[in-house]
C-alpha cells in the first residue's frame, strides 16, 4: 500500500454507489408513476447526476489524503520533544563494558525523544568526520517529533583516516543501549523499544553505519538492526584513496547488510567548494557506489541542489561550524534538505520498523511533492 492512491483505488472509489432510492407503495407509487415523462426524467437526472458527484468527490479525497501522508512525514511529528544530553562514563567510574540500568554511557549522546508516555522505537545516529552531535539536534527533533527515540553519540574529538574506533565505539554504545542503560536518561514513563534498533549515519558515520551493518564490528552486536540510513555516506577521498577499513568493493550487490538499506545523496557534495579545496562527498566513493553495492531492498534518493552539509542545524557553532559552511558547497538555505532527510528517514523507518509504507510509498511515487527537488529516485525491491 501506498500513501498515493493507485489508478485502481480511484476507480473502486467510482464504483461505490451512492443510496438507492426504495420502492414506492401505495397512493405515493400511484402519483409518482403518473408524474409527466418529462419531470420524472429530470429526476433521475439530478439524482444520477448527485451519485457523480459523490463518487469524485471520494476520489479527490482519496487522492488528497496519499498526498498527505507523504507530505506530513516533511513537517514536524506534532509530538512534544525533549533533547538531553549524557555525560560518558570515567574510568574511575563505570567501566563501557559493565552492564547495568543507570550506568552512564561509553560515549558522550545526545538524546532525543518525545515527551509523551510511550514505548518508542530506536535510532542511533552516528555523525560526520570531525562534526559534533549537536550540529544534527534540529534533524533529531525532526525524527522523534513522529515516534522516535534518536541516540546520537559523539565518538570522538579528534580522528585521523582509520574509522575502527568508531566502529567499535557506536558497538559499545548498542552493547550500552541493549544493557538497559538508555532508561534512566529518558522522561518519565517514556521507554525505547530494544527490539526495534535502526542506525544512520553522516559522512563518514554513514560509513560506519554500514561498517555495523556488514559485521565489522569485533564482536556481534546484541541488537539485530531493523534498518539503515545512510545520509551522503563516504568512504574516504576518492576511488583508490579509501580509508580503513574499506566498504565499498566495485562489485554490484557486494554489499550484504543485515537490515534494508535508504541511501540518500546530495547533488553538490561531489562538487569541491573552490578550486583549492577537494569536494566532501567525491565521487566514487559516496552515495551512487554504495547504493549500487546494495542488495535489495535498497533505495536512493538524491536531492539535487543541495550539498554535504545542508542537514545540519542552522547554527552550527564553533571552528568546526564553521568549517561545515566553508568547506563544503552549499545549497543555501538547510531547513528544506533538513525537513527532506528528516522526512525520507521517517517514512523509510515507519516502513522497515512500523510495517507501514504509506509515506516512502508516497515519495516514490510523487517525488515531487518532497521539499527539495530530487534527482534520483531509485527503489530495488525483494
Amino acid at each position: 500500500m501506498t500513501g498515493v492512491p493507485t489508478s485502481a483505488s480511484v476507480q473502486a472509489a467510482f464504483e461505490i454507489r451512492g443510496h438507492e432510492p426504495g420502492r414506492l407503495h401505495g397512493r405515493q407509487a400511484a402519483t409518482e408513476v403518473e408524474m409527466p415523462h418529462h419531470e420524472l426524467s429530470a429526476d433521475m437526472t439530478l439524482h444520477s447526476a448527485g451519485r457523480v458527484i459523490t463518487r469524485v468527490l471520494l476520489a479527490f479525497s482519496l487522492l488528497l489524503h496519499g498526498m498527505e501522508s507523504q507530505g506530513g512525514v516533511f513537517d514536524d511529528g506534532g509530538r512534544s520533544v525533549v533533547l538531553t544530553r549524557v555525560e560518558e562514563a570515567t574510568r574511575s567510574g563505570c567501566s563501557p563494558s559493565s552492564v547495568g540500568v543507570g550506568r552512564r554511557p561509553p560515549k558522550p549522546l545526545l538524546v532525543a525523544s518525545p515527551r509523551d508516555d510511550g514505548e518508542y522505537p530506536l535510532l542511533l545516529f552516528l555523525h560526520g568526520y570531525l562534526a559534533a552531535n549537536s550540529f544534527y539536534s534540529q534533524l533529531f527533533r525532526h525524527v522523534a517529533s513522529h515516534g522516535f527515540i534518536v541516540v546520537g553519540p559523539q565518538l570522538y574529538t579528534i580522528s585521523g583516516p582509520d574509522a575502527t574506533g568508531e566502529i567499535s565505539s557506536a558497538a559499545a554504545v548498542i552493547d550500552w543501549l541493549a544493557g538497559g542503560g538508555l532508561s534512566s536518561v529518558l522522561p518519565p514513563a517514556v521507554r525505547p523499544d530494544l527490539t526495534k534498533l535502526s542506525v544512520s549515519g553522516h559522512s563518514r558515520g554513514g560509513k560506519v553505519a554500514f561498517a555495523l551493518a556488514l559485521g565489522h564490528a569485533k564482536t556481534a552486536l546484541p541488537l539485530p538492526l531493523a534498518a539503515l540510513i545512510a545520509v551522503d555516506p563516504v568512504d574516504g577521498m576518492g576511488v583508490g584513496k579509501q580509508t580503513p577499513p574499506p566498504i565499498l568493493t566495485y562489485k554490484n550487490r557486494s554489499l550484504l547488510t543485515s537490515a534494508p538499506v535508504m541511501v540518500i545523496g546530495t547533488g553538490l557534495g561531489e562538487l569541491p567548494r573552490g578550486p583549492m579545496l577537494p569536494p566532501c562527498a567525491p565521487r566514487g566513493v559516496s552515495h551512487a557506489e554504495f547504493y549500487d553495492e546494495c542488495v535489495a531492498p535498497a533505495c536512493h534518493l538524491v536531492a539535487r541542489d543541495y550539498g554535504h552539509t545542508d542537514m545540519m542545524d542552522d547554527d552550527t557553532p564553533g571552528a568546526r561550524g564553521m568549517a561545515t559552511r566553508a568547506l563544503c558547497r552549499s545549497g543555501g538555505a538547510r531547513a528544506p534538505m533538513r525537513r527532506f532527510v528528516g522526512g525520507a528517514t521517517v517514512a523509510f523507518l515507519r516502513k522497515w520498523v512500523g510495517g507501514d509504507g504509506a509515506a516512502l510509498g508516497g515519495i516514490r511515487a510523487r517525488p515531487e511533492q518532497a521539499p527539495v527537488a530530487l534527482s534520483v529516485v531509485e527503489f530495488l525491491d525483494e
